[in-house]
């Protein structure tokens, strides 16, 4: 096996990143809990949250009054149950012999469910003699908002009730400044000795041998008590909903090569344990713990890395946008009849306005996205029954592109924010300090970046696509709008002397001169001619930009270049996939081969979750790629980054119009040999596919046919 797939593993096993090691998620809709690996809440992003408040901010396990020796702790392959097993430290004497350490095992296990978090704490007397055992646990609700944990001043806030005690119950209580009554319910299966309103102390006589079941659980509202028919009922249905998540669209795997297979299914069950199911289908949130929500960004590229494999993410994401369309022009919230939604969110401060994000629309690139998602689901999927569904809102998004979109007519799509609370770059890189010249000065608004002129080129293609198929008239000029783009971006964007593409352009039409990985995501629409094509991917794939573990988002020796940065020369998944897969649409599948061996070698350091970003160091022999701190984890778009490489790297479109599967000049990455796609839906029909390595060729067999589908090879 080649060393692009055996990367350390060891070191993978057993890697104790600081920024990783304190992040155990587990996430249920709009519930989600962030703990440590002992699986306490103590500080920081820790808590359990529903719809953006928290409603436990702390909940630490002792055992004597000392935390008990962590021997392993981990997610299940699943990602519905978290377990911790530890043993005892010495205890305390109770009337006699102290018991020594190490005699006692304990299993904290927990899963969430219908918003509520259940918890199975099993102690087992692995000793010589019974065992008195104390146990307590320390807890708070604070009810802080998602934007209070993450940092963000309030002047005030509401009124937090005193706790109310109820023999195994605790109840909490907050009045928010928006006079919502926010409640919260901490109950136990057994009475405590000692009940306050953060404590919970039990003594437990525990006999040599035998094993005590303590049941937990917190939720919104009070329940009945805890127990373990409950517990069981429960866990059951946390598993079946994850299985059912997991079963939508084909399956991926590559033969003999269990470390992939993993990475496969760990980044399949993240992109599961992230979506949401809504009423107008599944959702993937963005990510844990910063941004548990729907995201029209992200929620767009999710759907477009995981369409050949799922399309019912397409969907529920597209039909869930379209109900969020914005009718009105709002400064705050940076709307404008016909834009897409870049952001919503639940708590009290989104709901008071101290925050503009309860519903809010400054991506300057959704709208865009939004059309161009739509044409790609179409063309895979032959719905087009929900197409016409959705053809009003694709008009109306076209008429934001046309009438708000492009702020000074020159025919491009620009942002300036609405309002100062809003953010200031509105792009996919929206830090404040993401978008420079050369010499790393900022621009003036209106600034029209380089992606989102591919994305408009891209919606309007799609537009005029779908158009045709509806016997539109306006088809013809929709496309001659596409043109219009690709026309005005490969002369006002493009720099003879770096042959490269401009990041932007401010708003006196002067170019933007850092190079970023910005052009990555213009191949991805194809817009560019075939000749620049080359001359972006063979610089994108220089030191410049290849940091061993996949691209960075700007270039080495850039102005403001930092790889420890958010924007400036980190390395994001997506970025580095929709690069690739940006690659690969103008032929190139060697390069995109390795750029996905790079990619698995960050995975395999990572456990195999692929973090929302890594900083851009260049990679060392023997070293892992260094984390960076506050990364999401799991990230929807991040997760999904595998999916559209593997895609691109097979070389594999589908048109279910045509029932037609066309593979075109397939590669795998070195040490991989084969690989199947399995139960690959086309319409009503369906395939299964193996790639296998022959020689220096991979060649694609059908192995299963299910209905009328075909399958052309061409390369």
């Amino acid at each position: 096996m080649d060393d692009a797939y055996s990367v350390q593993t060891t070191a993978a096993d057993n890697s104790d990143q600081d920024g990783l090691e304190t992040l155990m998620a587990l996430k249920d809709a709009d519930t989600f809990l962030v703990a440590d690996h002992w699986g306490d809440v103590k500080s920081g992003a820790d808590g359990l949250f529903d719809r953006d408040t928290r409603l436990l901010s702390h909940f630490v396990l002792t055992v004597g009054r000392c935390r008990p020796s962590r021997l392993s702790s981990g997610v299940t392959e699943d990602n519905v149950f978290f377990t911790c097993h530890s043993t005892n430290r010495p205890l305390p004497p109770m009337g006699g012999r102290s018991a020594p350490a190490g005699v006692l095992h304990l299993e904290r296990r927990r899963f969430l469910w219908d918003k509520r978090l259940f918890e199975r704490v099993r102690m087992v007397n692995h000793g010589i003699e019974d065992i008195l055992l104390p146990l307590s646990f320390e807890f708070a609700a604070d009810f802080a908002d998602i934007f209070q944990v993450r940092g963000t001043m309030r002047a005030a806030r509401g009124e937090i009730h005193a706790p109310v005690m109820d023999g195994r119950r605790v109840s909490f209580s907050y009045t928010g400044l928006d006079q919502v009554l926010r409640t919260s319910c901490l109950a136990f299966s057994e009475p405590p000795a000692r009940l306050s309103a953060n404590r919970a102390e039990f003594m437990f006589s525990l006999p040599k041998g035998k094993k005590l079941d303590l049941y937990i659980e917190c939720g919104l509202d009070a329940c009945d008590a805890p127990d373990q028919a409950r517990w069981r009922w429960n866990s059951i249905q946390a598993r079946l909903a994850m299985r059912r998540r997991m079963r939508r669209g084909a399956s991926v795997q590559a033969a003999r090569n269990p470390r992939v297979n993993d990475w496969l299914r760990q980044s399949r069950t993240d992109v599961a344990l992230l979506t949401t199911d809504l009423p107008t289908g599944p959702y993937p949130y963005a990510g844990v713990p910063w941004f548990s929500t729907p995201f029209g960004r992200d929620g767009i590229i999710t759907a477009w890395q995981m369409l050949w494999i799922d399309p019912s993410l397409a969907k529920g994401v597209l039909t869930y946008l379209a109900a969020r369309q914005a009718t009105e022009v709002n400064a705050f919230m940076d709307s404008a009849p016909g834009k897409i939604m870049h952001e919503t969110r639940g708590g009290e401060m989104s709901a008071l306005g101290e925050v503009p994000f309860g519903l809010y629309y400054g991506g300057v690139d959704t709208t865009c996205l939004f059309i161009a998602l739509a044409g790609a689901y179409a063309r895979r999927t032959n719905d087009m029954e929900t197409i016409r569904a959705l053809w009003p809102h694709l008009i109306a998004a076209a008429g934001w592109m046309s009438d708000y979109g492009d702020s000074n007519g020159d025919g491009l799509i620009d942002y300036a924010r609405a309002a100062e609370t809003g953010l200031s770059n509105q792009g996919w890189k929206d830090s404040e300090d993401s978008i420079f010249d050369s010499d790393g000065c900022f621009p003036q608004g209106p600034v029209a970046l380089l992606e989102v002129q591919g994305y408009a080129f891209a919606a309007w293609k799609a537009l005029a696509d779908i158009g045709a198929r509806l016997g539109d008239d306006r088809a013809i000029q929709w496309r001659a709008r596409a043109e219009a783009v690709r026309v005005l971006v490969e002369d006002r964007f493009w720099m003879e002397d770096q042959n490269f593409y401009a990041v932007a352009l401010d708003g006196n039409g002067r170019q933007m001169r850092a190079i970023g990985s910005n052009a990555g995501h213009l191949l991805f629409s194809g817009l560019p001619s075939p000749e620049r094509a080359r001359l972006v991917t063979r610089r994108m794939l220089t030191a410049e930009f290849r940091s061993g573990w996949g691209l960075r988002t700007l270039a080495k020796g850039q102005a403001r270049f930092n790889p420890m940065s958010y924007h400036n020369g980190s390395v994001w998944p997506h970025d580095t996939a929709m690069a690739a897969a940006g690659m690969a649409r103008y032929g190139e599948r060697q390069a995109v081969s390795m750029l996905l061996g790079e990619v698995f070698g960050a995975a395999a350091h990572f456990q195999l979750r692929l973090p929302e970003l890594f900083c851009g160091f260049v990679r060392e022999t023997g070293e892992p790629p260094i984390a960076y701190p506050v990364a999401c984890l799991p990230q929807a778009w991040a997760a999904g980054s595998v999916f559209l490489m593997l895609q691109a790297v097979l070389g594999v479109s589908i048109n279910a119009a045509e029932g037609l599967v066309e593979v075109s000049n397939p590669a795998m990455p070195t040490g991989l040999h084969q690989m199947s796609i399995l139960d690959l839906e086309v319409g009503d029909s369906a395939i299964d596919l193996t790639f296998q390595r022959l020689n220096n060729h991979v060649v694609v067999m059908p192995r299963e046919r299910r209905g009328t589908v075909s399958l052309r090879v061409t390369g």
